[in-house]
């Protein structure tokens, strides 16, 4: 089909956007879009593609615009149960660190998700990912972490798995083995990092094998954090998980600078995640490699905390930045990449056009996949959102409210509002 007469079209075209080039939007006026086989064929304006192709279906844009989907490259998105009790705790002066000591925090998420059933999975999540889709996100990333033990992190992956194929939001499943010391080893996390790399690595490698032989191996993440992995622990798993092919990613700084980005640049690691106490070394250390530096706008508003990334560094030192949700039951409950846009804006200093960029085509990057999606380019997957507004500012500016008029997933459309 052709899809027409959109007032902005947001190409993003090229490849990701480092440090002061982050923010070109590719602007097409009065924009069009061929569509054939679920696949971008064609970009440039409505009079030159209609007169170009002239017997096409057509979509009519209304005069609104049109853009890449979001891209979610960081979620907790499967999971049972709720935390609001936590929530209150917190609000009582608890921090985050004290209730995760006390059993409480993702340790009382993965005693509920362990006695999930396959299809408790599946029930619990879907209706997220409803939602996401409903406010423009076309593909997330999405990490078990909920199980530490080899049974329940392969229920998580076969129910991720399944949820992909369902569609229509696609999937790019992280191994998070490394989420937290499970309570068995509470004691002895260095013995849960041994096992974690002797046993249940090698076992995720050959589930995956056995049943998705031709699909590239999930990423392997750790939370390298005050109470979950040390940095030495980090580096144990993380190389151990490299060395037999996973790809990787990591969680860093979000309440200690222990040096987790750079050891994720120095691993070549696709990403580096929440980056809010990170040094200035390990953000040039960043900005020196192509590992994705992803901030999560949604986690400090959540934990009610005045730091966040610290965007301008990490743009002034040269580095790839993305946004992403952190979707979770914990801190933030919430996969509507709209706010995300909004927080960045407004605490991190981001332009909307920067945080439309670090949104869509730099967050597939994020996940390997910035060859099929994040952009409007022939070739592409035709994943893209016509909004309610003709203005692409709106985004960021406007919170609270859905702007998403319709969702096009590799060319198929799903009518929002």
């Amino acid at each position: 089909m052709l899809l027409h007469s959109a007032s902005q079209l947001l190409t993003i075209a090229g490849t990701p956007q480092r440090g002061h080039d982050l923010g070109r939007l590719g602007i097409v006026p009065d924009g069009a879009v061929l569509i054939r086989a679920g696949k971008i064929t064609a970009v440039g304006t409505t009079t030159e593609l209609r007169h170009a192709y002239p017997h096409e279906d057509t979509l009519d844009a209304g005069g609104h615009v049109v853009m890449p989907g979001f891209v979610d490259p960081h979620t907790h998105l499967m999971w049972v149960g709720d935390r609001a009790s936590e929530f209150e705790m917190r609000l009582e002066g608890k921090t985050y660190l004290e209730i995760l000591a006390a059993g409480g925090g993702i340790l009382s998420t993965v005693r509920l998700t362990r006695q999930a059933s396959l299809q408790d999975l599946l029930d619990e999540t879907r209706p997220r990912l409803r939602d996401m889709l409903a406010h423009g996100t076309t593909t997330t990333e999405a990490k078990t972490g909920y199980g530490l033990q080899t049974e329940t992190e392969l229920r998580m992956l076969q129910a991720l798995l399944l949820l992909d194929a369902e569609g229509p939001l696609e999937i790019a499943p992280t191994f998070l083995g490394a989420h937290a010391v499970p309570p068995e080893y509470k004691d002895d996390p260095d013995g849960y990092t041994t096992h974690l790399c002797s046993e249940m690595l090698p076992s995720i490698h050959g589930w995956w094998d056995a049943h998705v032989p031709d699909r590239q191996l999930p990423f392997v993440d750790v939370f390298c954090e005050t109470g979950a992995f040390s940095l030495e622990q980090s580096r144990q798993i993380l190389q151990a998980a490299k060395a037999i092919g996973f790809p990787l990613k990591i969680h860093a700084d979000e309440f200690d600078n222990l040096g987790g980005a750079s050891l994720a640049a120095g691993l070549g690691a696709v990403s580096a995640d929440h980056l809010v106490k990170t040094s200035p070394a390990d953000i040039a250390a960043l900005a020196q490699s192509e590992t994705v530096a992803v901030a999560l706008p949604c986690t400090p508003f959540g934990l009610a905390e005045c730091e966040y990334t610290p965007a301008r560094a990490i743009l002034e030192a040269g580095g790839l930045l993305a946004l992403a949700t952190d979707l979770n039951p914990g801190t933030a409950w919430g996969g509507n990449m709209q706010f995300t846009i909004a927080l960045a804006c407004r605490y991190m200093r981001l332009t909307p056009a920067q945080a439309i960029v670090a949104a869509t085509l730099n967050s597939a990057a994020a996940i390997s996949r910035v060859d099929t999606i994040g952009s409007l380019e022939p070739g592409k997957q035709a994943d893209m959102l016509i909004l309610n507004v003709s203005d692409y500012r709106h985004l960021g500016y406007r919170f609270g409210t859905n702007l998403v008029q319709t969702v096009i997933k590799r060319g198929e459309v799903y009518k929002i509002n």
